[in-house]
């Protein structure tokens, strides 16, 4: 895995900025996008981590992934850039679409739209996911518990508190006891 860069809060308020300003309904696979593929601040493993913890915290998903990244990379400076960034294009254009959605909504071109750029915005952070996932390698037991937590989300519309109760503590057991067992003298 190559080494990553620290960004300067500049580059932090621009890069989040292209975040913000590409994420239409899916900001998680434009995130790994920019910060991974694009500009190298971040390994795969590195994203994969914060994203993991930014995920179980209260708040928009990215939002709490920016103020962490940015905190790590410049501390107060780096994380007001970073949501700065993020927040500033979408801000703008939400205030757009309410003026338009006042005046159009009833229309079903827009509905067609909207259920459109849903579907691409599905489709966009599910290859994301993937996409990590080949290039993580999760053992074979996480594998199982994506397929599991996945189907029980998707299918038995398990509500996601139960979900997190449950599996987080079996997840982190998981990973506990394979990285006990790389430790362990053979």
């Amino acid at each position: 895995m190559s080494e990553s860069r620290t960004p300067s809060p500049g580059e932090l308020f621009m890069g989040f900025l292209q975040i913000g300003g590409l994420a239409f309904g899916g900001a998680v696979a434009w995130a790994r996008q920019v910060l991974v593929d694009s500009r190298g601040w971040m390994t795969e493993r590195e994203y994969a981590e914060l994203l993991g913890l930014s995920q179980v915290l209260p708040g928009p998903n990215i939002g709490n992934f920016a103020v962490m990244y940015g905190r790590r990379c410049h501390g107060l400076m780096g994380s007001l850039a970073a949501v700065g960034g993020f927040f500033l294009l979408p801000l703008c254009v939400v205030l757009g679409l309410v003026v338009v959605w006042q005046e159009f909504g009833q229309n079903p071109w827009i509905g067609a739209f909207m259920k459109g750029v849903a579907a691409a915005a599905a489709g966009m952070a599910l290859g994301a996911a993937l996409k990590s996932g080949f290039r993580l390698k999760p053992p074979p037991e996480q594998i199982l518990a994506i397929l599991v937590i996945a189907a029980l989300a998707a299918f038995w519309r398990v509500p996601l508190p139960w979900i997190i109760l449950v599996f987080a503590p079996i997840c982190v057991g998981m990973s506990l006891r394979r990285a006990f067992a790389a430790r362990a003298p053979r």
